[in-house]
This record gives structure tokens, C-alpha cells and sequence, in this order.
């Protein structure tokens, strides 16, 4: 398990499960089982940044993964303005018009001389997402003393479809899958 890969994807689909599993296919890991660990890199392994991943082992096999994953569906929408005017008189006609949520996922890497980090973080605006991966990972190292000099980021988005569930995903698989029985 030297190799961490990192890929990303966006799926689009009727259904959320659907949604995330086009959005695995298209960073070529939808036939594993998906097991989340929390972010640490171990020492002795390198971090690649890949536009799908590789052929990691049998289907149904056990992938360990660090994963940064947004959905949204049909009936998440928000007012463009923040607070809008809900509970003034007439609100219904003073209210912000509203508009359907884009996705953003992304995962950032810091990496150093011993081991590194991952920081996954999700929301709409990719600048917002890169900035709060790049304050995480500075925090991250800060509580641990290490120093990470090397860091990368990847974030995957998409302007969600209004009647259909849109997924984002950036996943960094450890090394190759291995059975799950």
C-alpha cells in the first residue's frame, strides 16, 4: 500500500444512491466497498492525484478510502440572498428568488518528511471549498506538530440539475482493495 490515488467524479441520476454511484463510476471506483478512515497518510506512502483510478482489485472487494462527497436533489433549493425576507408582510412576494444548490467536494493533502493529512470539505463554491481545505490543513498539522510542506488539493464540481439528485466525489484510495470475507 505505497500508492494513495486520488480521483474524483459527478454523477447525475433520479435517485441519491444513483447520483453517488454514476459519480463512483466516473472516478472508477464503484464496484468496492467503501470503508472511511479518518485522514492521517501514513509515512510511507505517496499521494497521486489521477483522473480515474486504477484498477485497485476484484468487485466487492474492501476499499479503504478518505472521501469528500456532496449530493444534492430536487428539492434543495436556496434564496440567492442569505436571510431573505421570510416572516415580513407579504413575505411571499419579497422573498429572494431562489435557485437550486451547485456541488462541491474537495480533498486537500499535506504531506512532509514523516506522515501527512488529508482534509476533505464540501459545500457550493469551489474558492470557499479550497480556502477551508487549506485552513484545515493547517490546523491539522498545527495540532500535531508536523511538518507538512507539500500539499495539493483536488476539488470535483457540478451545477446540480433541477428535477434530478447530482453527486460530487473526491475519494484518495489506500493502496489496493483486499477481500471483504
Amino acid at each position: 500500500m505505497n500508492t494513495i490515488h486520488v480521483a474524483g467524479g459527478v454523477g447525475v441520476a433520479d435517485t441519491a444512491m444513483a447520483s453517488y454511484d454514476a459519480a463512483l463510476a466516473d472516478a472508477n471506483l464503484h464496484n468496492y466497498n467503501l470503508v472511511a478512515v479518518s485522514s492521517v497518510v501514513p509515512a510511507e506512502a505517496t499521494v497521486e492525484s489521477v483522473d480515474e483510478a486504477p484498477d485497485l482489485g476484484p468487485a466487492g472487494n474492501r476499499l479503504t478510502v478518505v472521501e469528500a462527497r456532496r449530493t444534492v436533489g430536487p428539492g434543495d433549493a436556496v434564496d440567492f440572498r442569505e436571510g431573505g425576507r421570510a416572516g415580513a408582510e407579504d413575505a411571499e412576494s419579497k422573498r429572494a428568488p431562489r435557485r437550486h444548490p451547485d456541488v462541491a467536494a474537495g480533498l486537500g493533502w499535506a504531506t512532509g518528511p514523516g506522515p501527512g493529512l488529508f482534509y476533505e470539505v464540501t459545500g457550493e463554491d469551489p474558492d470557499d471549498v479550497r480556502e477551508r481545505i487549506e485552513a484545515g490543513l493547517d490546523a491539522g498539522g498545527d495540532l500535531r506538530d508536523w511538518d507538512l510542506p507539500d500539499r495539493e488539493l483536488r476539488v470535483e464540481t457540478a451545477a446540480a440539475e433541477p428535477d434530478r439528485f447530482t453527486t460530487a466525489v473526491v475519494i484518495a484510495a489506500y493502496g489496493e482493495s483486499e477481500p471483504i470475507l
